[in-house]
């Protein structure tokens, strides 16, 4: 990106975070099944190529994620590297005591803003999830850990359709009122755009939710992520979720296609002149690498700009 030069835009932040979650997000909804030995490739190649917050894996049954049933041998192979978090996503009190015993510092929740998601990821209602979720936020604060809430279904639903921006505000918030410290809202199918994304992010500025707790996880099903991430970080927003090479999609949303490409939000990002800390050659040459061990192409346009595939 250096060699076509920067111009920034007023009023978005000087660096931003990235939370890389092809390791699990991305990775759970592929239907290749890998091997531990790439999964720790993978993760290892994302951390060398500069990614400091790497979603590394899941602690669901592995009956209804077998593509992370070796959660345990993977967190066990993994060289961690100081400084880089490694955040694992865990759906009750089980999986917390699977991950302490990993020695895991960081932890994510995986709620529903719409009762019919709720049931059908969960098989629980919103308020039952909360319920379930709230010794496991308690726990994992008590022994220091972070904590990050994922919110689903924050723009649109496949069967209730459009979401009403109070409903997200009153699941998020309860969400952050166990203890949560990090609030990532989903645009699961795709469906959000610009307006939507500001309107959301200054109702939970409102409600009290501070934007330096909220990130933003897009999907691209109708082109809109990197607007979506550009409106978001024009309110403050330092936080972007997105997985190598536009892995993954979701499982029981099945209009969802693969989350942001962090190689195509890299590029945004780098033109703008906002420091990530991300190396974009060595991520595409990762990208490349996995899109072979998954036998298929890499739908990161960046990544095919570069590789010339």
């Amino acid at each position: 990106m250096a060699e076509y030069g920067t111009i920034g835009l007023a009023g978005l932040p000087t660096r931003v975070t990235i939370c890389e979650v092809g390791p699990r997000d991305g990775l759970q909804n592929e239907s290749t099944v890998l091997p531990a030995e790439v999964k720790v490739e993978f993760i290892e190649r994302l951390v060398a190529a500069g990614h400091r917050v790497v979603e590394s894996t899941s602690f669901v049954h592995p009956k209804w994620v077998p593509q992370l049933a070796d959660a345990e041998d993977v967190l066990d192979r993994v060289r961690r590297v100081a400084g880089v978090r490694y955040p694992v996503l865990v759906p009750n009190e089980r999986g917390l005591n699977r991950a302490l015993e990993r020695g895991v510092t960081d932890i994510a929740v995986f709620g529903s803003a719409t009762e019919t998601f709720a049931q059908r990821n969960l098989n629980r209602t919103v308020a039952e999830s909360l319920e379930m979720f709230a010794p496991v936020v308690a726990r994992a604060r008590e022994g220091g850990l972070a904590v990050r809430a994922y919110l689903s279904m924050c723009f649109g639903d496949p069967w209730e359709g459009e979401v009403p921006i109070e409903q997200v505000v009153s699941v998020a918030t309860r969400m952050m009122a166990l203890g949560c410290t990090e609030l990532s809202l989903g645009d699961t199918i795709g469906v959000a755009t610009p307006g939507r994304v500001v309107a959301l992010l200054d109702a939970l500025r409102a409600a009290g939710v501070p934007v330096e707790q909220i990130a933003v996880h897009f999907h691209d099903t109708y082109g809109q992520a990197l607007a979506n991430t550009l409106a978001a970080l024009n309110r403050g927003v330092t936080i972007v979720d997105a997985a190598a090479g536009g892995l993954g999609g979701c499982p029981y949303a099945k209009s969802a296609t693969g989350n942001l490409a962090t190689e195509d939000l890299i590029w945004q990002l780098d033109g703008l002149g906002i420091e990530t800390g991300v190396d974009l050659g060595r991520l595409v040459e990762t990208s490349a690498w996995m899109a072979e061990q998954l036998g298929r192409p890499s739908p990161s346009r960046v990544v095919r700009a570069l590789t010339g595939g």
